[in-house]
């Protein structure tokens, strides 16, 4: 399939911010149940998104995630310089294995084990 990306759900790329902006990021759409999510990022931004991933799946999702098929290529981009450049880019899909937690309704009652307010 000419054109199209083996992934169906959100990608989130990986930039500047801190880590754990776009941890939340990520948290939030496989919440949200859209599918597999994409961590995408170039160059330099690579170890981040594997830093992203691991907090995703060790602390905030522990045993609720599944790493994909991990896809690496070389991009070919024209630097500031206006010469050719070879930068690296990295793909990991991540899918919820886990049960979707249940949306809330305002007003409603607690969740259980909580206390009444």
């Amino acid at each position: 399939m000419a054109g199209t990306t083996p992934y169906d759900g959100s990608t989130v790329f990986i930039g500047l911010k801190p880590t754990m902006t776009y941890v939340f990021q990520v948290v939030t759409q496989l919440n949200s149940g859209t599918g597999p999510v994409v961590v995408k990022a170039r160059g330099n931004a690579i170890g981040k998104a594997v830093d992203v991933v691991e907090v995703v799946r060790r602390r905030f999702l522990e045993g609720q995630v599944e790493i994909g098929r991990i896809t690496i290529t070389t991009e070919r981009l024209v630097n500031r310089e206006g010469r050719d450049a070879n930068v690296s880019s990295i793909a990991i899909p991540l899918t919820r294995t886990g049960p979707a937690p249940a949306p809330t309704k305002a007003g409603g009652p607690p969740p259980t084990g909580a206390p009444p307010s």
